[in-house]
């Protein structure tokens, strides 16, 4: 149980005395200064006049400790982004911070990927990964960048190192972007999204790649989400011209054909 020192903490983040938030609330000050120092319980109805007060969910103030969460995550709840308000989880996210106390951006690289499938959530994991700044990103959100590999998503060349900025509210991805999603089966992907959350509680994952096909993941076997917003490369991304795509598309038949062969077969 956290509500004691996240109102306090949040009081004084806002520079607010106990009197200000007393007299606001309609409470005495030794009410107030009760509930802080965890020497009085509140009601159901103190509860929600805090909620309303700090637009906190009741569940964040409760179970979440707000201290520890990172500067960007607090930007957002101040500005009244709470995926608990949309009967969510709340996703905390592990990250660094710089001497200024602002979110760096943490690199995983290709060796990196297999201990941060299960290290992404341990502090120690994730101080130890190189950091780096973008200064024309924006220093209200939080980003990480991913090297990724493989063709599937050609024309960006194997080896990019891909950014995302993070996802809380997994049902507002949006059809056709693009996102770099972690997995527990398959680790890292970068891929194409097809939202059916809601509906079906899944993702439906495509490459750019035409040569590879679509394929389902539900949700409850993803643990993160960033939203794609830009990559660094030093080769020039292939030319996919006419010849190439009718290639492609050669391949794919061939494939298709394959598989009606082997179904007619009961391969």
């Amino acid at each position: 149980m956290f509500f004691s020192s996240n109102i306090k903490f949040l009081r004084k983040r806002r520079g607010r005395t106990q009197d200000d938030v007393a007299v606001t609330l309609t409470m005495k000050r030794s009410t107030l200064s009760g509930y802080e120092n965890n020497i009085a319980q509140p009601g159901f109805e103190t509860l929600i006049a805090f909620s309303k007060y700090y637009n906190v969910a009741i569940d964040t103030l409760i179970r979440v400790d707000l201290v520890k969460i990172p500067e960007s995550q607090l930007r957002q709840l101040e500005r009244g982004y709470d995926v608990f308000l949309k009967g969510s989880n709340l996703r905390i996210l592990t990250t660094t911070v710089g001497s200024d106390n602002e979110d760096n951006i943490e690199l995983v690289s290709e060796k990196a990927k297999a201990g941060y499938t299960s290290g992404f959530a341990d502090p120690e994991y994730i101080s130890i990964l190189p950091t780096f700044r973008l200064p024309f990103l924006s220093r209200q959100k939080k980003y990480r960048t991913f090297q990724i590999n493989g063709d599937s998503m050609l024309p960006i060349p194997h080896g990019s190192w891909v950014t995302g900025v993070f996802i809380q509210d997994w049902t507002t991805l949006r059809d056709r972007d693009a996102y770099i999603i972690l997995t527990m089966e398959e680790g890292i992907v970068f891929k194409v999204v097809e939202n059916r959350i809601k509906t079906e509680g899944k993702l439906v994952l495509h490459s750019l790649n035409p040569l590879y096909e679509p394929y389902d993941i539900n949700t409850r076997d993803i643990r993160e989400i960033w939203q794609f917003v830009h990559y660094i490369s030093p080769k020039i991304p292939e030319n996919l011209n006419s010849e190439n795509y009718h290639l492609v598309e050669t391949v794919k038949q061939l494939r298709n054909d394959i598989q009606a062969i082997q179904t007619r077969l009961n391969i």
